[in-house]
């Protein structure tokens, strides 16, 4: 092999080597530009999840310090009187879980079967791809609507009157997309392999969806559940058309009667009542049982849910 080229092997070694060295220069500085970017935004995530942490913290402190005097056995066990400047809310505290149930009792069938058919049945197409956006629609209406909607269908056109089934019925509508949200994620989560498997084995479709598909989704669909409830539990503004009521010393004997419930009793305390400032440790007591109370219906829910997704493992 003559000088020349070797020479010439000697530079293409060169470049390659330089090449090389050039590629893996750049790979470092890219990866090295992207776990920047990584921290940047993992620290913006952590930033907003501390605000919300410390904005839930101030909350909390600020209703236990107003509010943990107010709280007694007979503020627990009794109902209102002397104007409301007295007394308990045990009505609005049975009020309250009477339409949290009735509620979820409506809406969380009726929002997993309808999850199951958009999932499973429902063909891809334009008639779907409508229904979807008029369910997540339906997810920002203003709560006030679905009161007014309650109060024309089920207070009037089905004269069902002021009631808890009213109240309970609204509020379940106002659930509905919350619920079938969350159950349609959760069953396209469960892996094609699953109803495959099952297909394979014999069973029906209706069979693998009960047998194989939902409970294999069941945690997921229980989040919707406990959302639901959450919101329902929390709500003003349909109950004061469809269910709540000023005042009202019994409790409730049927689903037709008139309830009290804790959110309209705190707004009528707060702006409607005959002694405001005189009201205001019951105000801040009555806010108090309510936020208790809905974290205790979400634990309820929450432990059920993890001990189904144990059974799962």
């Amino acid at each position: 092999m003559d000088k020349f080229s070797v020479s010439n092997l000697k530079t293409t070694s060169e470049k390659i080597k330089q090449t090389k060295s050039e590629i893996s220069k750049s790979a470092f500085s890219s990866m090295g530009r992207r776990k920047n970017i990584q921290k940047i935004a993992f620290g913006i995530f952590r930033t907003a999840a501390g605000i919300n942490g410390i904005a839930l913290g101030i909350i909390l402190y600020f209703m236990i310090s107003n509010g943990w005097r107010a709280i007694n056995w007979t503020f627990l066990t009794q109902p209102p009187m002397d104007s409301m400047t007295k007394g308990g809310i045990l009505p609005c505290i049975v009020g309250t879980i009477g339409l949290s149930l009735g509620a979820i009792l409506f809406a969380f069938p009726i929002g997993v079967a309808s999850a199951i058919y958009l999932n499973e049945y429902a063909r891809p197409g334009r008639f779907l791809r409508i229904i979807r956006l008029g369910i997540k629609n339906l997810a920002g209406v203003p709560s006030v609507v679905f009161g007014l909607f309650g109060l024309a269908f089920f207070v009037i056109y089905l004269e069902f009157g002021v009631s808890l089934l009213s109240g309970a019925l609204t509020l379940g509508a106002m659930s509905l997309p919350v619920i079938i949200g969350s159950a349609e994620e959760a069953l396209k989560a469960v892996p094609d392999t699953y109803r495959e498997a099952s297909l394979g084995l014999g069973a029906t479709k209706l069979q693998t969806i009960f047998r194989v598909v939902l409970p294999a989704a069941l945690p997921g669909i229980l989040t919707g559940g406990i959302l639901g409830i959450s919101r329902a539990a929390g709500e003003t503004a349909p109950i004061m058309f469809t269910a709540a009521v000023y005042f009202s010393p019994h409790l409730p004997s049927s689903v037709f009667d008139e309830i009290m419930a804790l959110p309209y009793h705190i707004y009528v305390l707060a702006t409607a009542g005959t002694e405001i400032e005189t009201t205001r440790p019951l105000q801040y007591g009555t806010a108090l049982v309510l936020i208790v109370l809905v974290l205790g219906l979400n634990l309820v829910a929450i432990i059920w849910r993890s001990r189904l997704r144990k059974r799962m493992q």
